[in-house]
């Protein structure tokens, strides 16, 4: 019992870990408040789903895209100067933003550029965040270390948007557009006619203090040496060391059956979920208040997914993959109806419960992923699974702004929610994944 409860205090008293933590929190904090005001601030300037999703994809395409190459200068070269140069730049970002609007300076093609920027400094900041743990912690408290971050990080994701949206709407001004107005600002990006200014600048400021707070706290953490790495996969290209990743996940027909198969839930649901949120926020009462209260709760439900994942680590209906293919039916039958809401609790309490179960899939998925990939590839094999949903989604939230044109949001959430059965469906009955056990393989 006493060596179980070592490395627990161990790492709590280490001083050096504190200083990670402590900014690590900060930065996650920070970052909810710029996803939330971010498609705020674009829907507020442009009304245009088109433009919310060009946006979203411009932040999220090169993350993914340079996710690979970000691994690359991490493995190369220090990952806490990678992480501090990042903070940095992200941190003088954020403070332009900020002065364009307040002088209302700020026009449609500087938050295209903005974005761009934030998502290319990304790619190199998650594999250097990612990187950093175990140079920090001893081996023997690396596991209760990074339990412990990936627990706050999950509160990060409940607390941040309800400060977020409560913060806009508490100090903004609430001003409206009329359709001229509109027009206008598609065309000028007049942000004296933006509602929220003031309440949408102080967001992004908190976010931009976050890093330049959790880069000071980062420059007191002391990195633990480690041994050169004179194995073969060490001298690979990165080309080359990436094709073997991908070849390998393709020869494992469950790896590549699974990966397709969580493509197609990328497509289908992460990526209108973040056009929709920001459109049902708006149906709901046109409040950023309103937003961050749909993300917190789908926050909340995450985090109680994975705590319920924790204490009943082997609930299954069936098999994991049947498990799976139910679950991701309860989502899709929960999904369709969210058009037709018209009260806030209503869809954050189906936020909710779509959270809760999209968790607990979140830690059996990364569980048996671990337990098929060998050792020497779970790196690439993790970067790829990133990439589906770092590179898919916002994809997908740009053709759904480009499909919005055209559809409502009712049919939206219906339409989406009826393909994902149709996935499901076709899962169950032409693929092998309703065989997929926890300890790897198929039954």
């Amino acid at each position: 019992m006493n060596k179980d409860s070592r490395p627990a205090r161990g790492f709590m008293r280490d001083r050096n870990f504190l200083w990670m933590l402590t900014g690590g929190i900060t930065s996650m904090l920070g970052d909810q408040f710029t996803l939330i005001a971010l498609p705020w601030l674009v829907l507020q300037m442009t009304h245009d789903t088109l433009t919310l999703g060009i946006v979203l994809a411009l932040l999220g395409i090169p993350r993914a895209l340079f996710m690979l190459i970000g691994g690359a200068v991490v493995d190369r070269y220090d990952p806490k100067s990678v992480m501090m140069i990042t903070k940095y730049i992200n941190t003088v970002l954020l403070a332009v933003l900020v002065v364009l609007l307040l002088t209302s300076s700020l026009s449609l093609w500087m938050v295209y550029l903005i974005a761009l920027l934030l998502g290319l400094s990304t790619a190199f900041s998650i594999p250097a965040g990612t990187s950093m743990l175990p140079r920090v912690v001893a081996a023997d408290h690396l596991q209760a270390a990074n339990g412990m971050m990936l627990g706050l990080r999950q509160i990060t994701f409940f607390l941040g948007p309800l400060m977020a949206g409560g913060l806009i709407a508490l100090l903004g001004d609430h001003a409206t557009t009329s359709q001229a107005g509109v027009a206008t600002t598609l065309n000028a990006a007049n942000m004296m006619d933006i509602a929220d200014k003031k309440g949408l600048a102080m967001a992004f400021f908190v976010d931009c203090f976050s890093y330049g707070f959790s880069a000071w706290t980062l420059s007191h953490v002391n990195m633990l040496p480690i041994a050169p790495d004179h194995s073969t996969s060490s001298k690979q290209s990165l080309l080359s060391a990436t094709m073997s990743g991908l070849r390998h996940c393709w020869n494992d027909t469950m790896m590549r059956t699974c990966f397709l198969y969580w493509s197609a839930i990328a497509f289908l649901i992460m990526g209108p979920m973040q056009i929709a949120m920001p459109l049902l926020a708006q149906q709901l009462g046109n409040n950023a208040g309103v937003l961050g209260l749909l993300a917190g709760a789908h926050g909340a439900g995450t985090l109680l997914g994975m705590a319920m994942s924790s204490i009943f680590p082997k609930l299954r209906l069936g098999s994991l993959g049947s498990t799976i293919l139910l679950i991701d039916t309860l989502v899709a039958l929960l999904f369709m109806p969210m058009g037709l809401i018209h009260v806030a609790w209503q869809g954050a309490m189906a936020l909710l419960v779509i959270g809760a179960l999209g968790g607990y899939l979140h830690v059996a998925v990364f569980t048996w992923i671990q337990r098929q990939v060998p050792p020497a590839m779970l790196g690439r094999a993790m970067s790829i699974f990133m990439f589906i949903f770092m590179g898919i989604s916002p994809v997908s939230a740009a053709l759904t702004g480009w499909l919005m044109h055209s559809i409502s949001l009712t049919q939206l959430f219906a339409g989406s929610g009826a393909l994902l059965i149709v996935i499901v469906v076709f899962a169950l009955l032409m693929s092998p994944i309703r065989q997929m056990r926890d300890a790897g393989g198929v039954n």
